[in-house]
């Protein structure tokens, strides 16, 4: 087998991975129908559409052009997962409004150059939208402001 792009090779076996994984953790769940879905039609329909996306991903890197791999950039991987890490400790104690602006700066710092009216702006817009769609929209019993 002669593999011309291995991101794609790779992205594909990590999806086939994951869409497996879910078949194979909801296989015991209720499956139910498209009218009345059970708590496995879900998981069990992603899961599948997952490999069946990682499994074309996959073969189109058997006649596509050669990439390299780049090198693993720890910088904005670190800021991304402390940024969402940062998300869940903060949304209990200090509201949803304070951990979305939280969110937005750690995770802007994962690229390069930082923008503070962009980065505020981001972070005032998006902490809107959540207010609005999940404590107002949704009616989710989340705290809007530090208690």
């Amino acid at each position: 087998m002669n593999i011309r792009n291995r991101k794609d090779f790779y992205s594909g076996l990590i999806f086939i991975f994951f869409g497996f994984l879910a078949v194979v953790v909801a296989r015991n769940y209720p499956m139910g129908s498209a009218l009345r879905m059970g708590p496995g039609y879900f998981p069990i329909i992603l899961g599948s559409a997952l490999a069946v996306l990682g499994f074309m991903i996959a073969a189109r890197s058997l006649w596509l052009s050669r990439e390299s791999i780049e090198a693993l950039a720890l910088r904005p991987l670190l800021f991304v997962l402390g940024a969402l890490v940062a998300f869940a400790l903060l949304i209990q104690p200090l509201g949803l409004v304070t951990a979305t602006v939280a969110l937005v700066v750690i995770g802007s710092l994962a690229r390069g150059e930082f923008r503070l009216g962009e980065v505020g702006a981001l972070s005032l817009v998006l902490a809107a939208i959540a207010v609005s769609l999940f404590v107002y929209g949704l009616g989710l019993p989340l705290s809007v402001w530090p208690q």
